[in-house]
């Protein structure tokens, strides 16, 4: 099975996600609304703007990981897990946690080798990889001098492989090893493997709703969807970007990989369901934790997490998916 949605490399930039505008300072919040409307304007046309240039960078990148795949793709993913981690570990100790960060590394490290080995090898590495660690952080919390909320680090060492590591295992193992081909001579044809595809359905699935759900929200937006975890998202937007994700479903799987298309408008709604899901679930971390966004290593769009948040979640539908595909068949 090859399907490369380890493409998603710093890629995983939602040209426009709805903006996640919550601030969690109330300060900042105060400083904003004080500003005038003609400079309220200006600074969110260039904020728009920042993420139109910053994607248009990015974009051909992570295009260019998905049509190599293999180990090209491995490395980085490996990238964008470290700087995930580093983020979210961030984030978690301005909330006053403290997980052991290089147990939830090896971990993270374990799931992502275990994606590039054969299917014989890759269950013994997971089972190993979550034993140790569930086995190793728990001594390592007991051994602190203070107790005082070890139970709740212990929990997050082991939850931030699981969310950041193995949706980022399953797109390597979605991609697989082929690499796309250009035949060039007396004949020009070129050569893509399913992987490719089923890449480009979980990017352009989850770009698409992310571009159509912020302009949708922005100009008929009027019912809030989860107006205390992320007060600019509405089930308008959510609705808009429904279609296009559908869309993308439709176009690169009915042809290329023979998928029914009422599975196909199944596939979209599910990609939608989960970008939306992954949004909230990243809105609330930061909402929990007190900061704005995950980090600012890309102008515009935030850090590594603000992202991928929507594509771990698609990743994990469109892997169970393609494996229920080929159990049916």
């Amino acid at each position: 099975m090859k399907i490369y949605i380890r493409i998603c490399i710093v890629s995983v930039f939602a040209v426009c996600e709805e903006d996640d505008n919550h601030l969690q300072g109330a300060s900042k919040q105060k400083r904003e609304s004080e500003l005038p409307e003609p400079a309220k304007a200006k600074q969110q046309s260039q904020s728009v703007g920042q993420r139109w240039l910053t994607a248009l960078i990015a974009m051909p990148i992570v295009l260019v990981f998905v049509w190599l795949g293999g180990w090209f793709a491995f490395v980085a993913i490996v990238a964008i897990v470290i700087l995930g981690i580093l983020e979210l570990r961030h984030m978690l100790l301005n909330a006053g946690y403290h997980p052991l960060i290089w147990v939830s590394f090896g971990l993270s490290a374990l799931l992502l080798v275990s994606a590039m080995l054969p299917s014989q090898y890759r269950l013994l590495l997971i089972e190993t990889g979550i034993g140790s660690a569930l086995l190793i952080s728990f001594l390592l919390v007991l051994l602190r001098k203070h107790l005082d909320g070890t139970l709740v680090d212990w929990a997050l060492t082991l939850a931030i492989p699981i969310y950041v590591a193995w949706p980022m295992s399953n797109m390597l193992i979605l991609r697989g090893y082929d690499p796309g081909h250009l035949y060039f001579g007396t004949a020009q044809w070129v050569t893509i493997p399913a992987g490719i595809w089923w890449l480009l359905v979980v990017l352009l699935g989850v770009w698409g709703f992310d571009a159509a759900a912020f302009f949708s929200g922005r100009y008929f937006g009027r019912h809030k969807l989860a107006p205390m975890i992320s007060p600019a998202k509405t089930w308008e937007g959510v609705a808009g970007g429904l279609v296009f994700s559908i869309i993308a479903c439709l176009l690169f799987t009915i042809v290329p990989l023979h998928v029914p298309w009422y599975l196909a408008i199944l596939l979209g709604v599910l990609i939608g369901g989960a970008a939306t899901l992954g949004d909230l679930a990243e809105s609330l971390i930061k909402r929990q934790t007190h900061v704005k966004d995950s980090g600012q290593i890309m102008p515009g769009h935030g850090g590594m997490l603000d992202r991928i948040d929507s594509i771990l979640f698609a990743t994990i539908v469109v892997y169970i998916f393609v494996q229920l595909m080929q159990a049916l068949r």
